[in-house]
């Protein structure tokens, strides 16, 4: 049993990405769904998606580089973590590294960048940077 599926989740892509594989592979659920559309959206990754495996599906994403094979996530790191929750409103909410960076927050909207749930007025959990 996994006590902690999304720094799972997190140190995967940060283990993929230090060796400049491709794409990483994990066990799906609903939370990492929505990590993997926020990292799309911020342009992080190029695309995942769901494979249909036996016992369980997976989440399989395709790692983002540069033209000359810099990497794209130099950075990630959980916040919230199963001993002490970190939660905060949206006015307290703050650009990471100046706004070069991401914070992913899980909102009652579903999860969502820093940037939207400022837009739209959402505070929640705060999952994890990435930059």
């Amino acid at each position: 049993m996994m006590t902690d599926p999304i720094a799972d989740m997190l140190t995967r892509i940060r283990n993929a990405v230090r060796i400049e594989r491709s794409h990483v592979d994990m066990p799906l659920s609903k939370v990492k769904r929505g990590l993997a559309e926020v990292l799309k959206r911020e342009g992080y990754i190029w695309e995942w998606e769901e494979v249909e495996a036996t016992p369980c599906h997976y989440l399989r994403l395709h790692l983002k580089y540069g033209p000359n094979g810099e990497r794209v996530i130099r950075s990630i790191r959980r916040i919230s973590k199963p001993g002490r929750r970190i939660y905060s409103g949206a006015a307290a909410l703050k650009p990471v590294l100046g706004g070069l960076g991401v914070s992913i927050i899980s909102t009652s909207r579903g999860v969502i960048s820093d940037r939207e749930a400022r837009q739209r007025k959402l505070g929640g959990e705060v999952l994890c940077e990435i930059w």
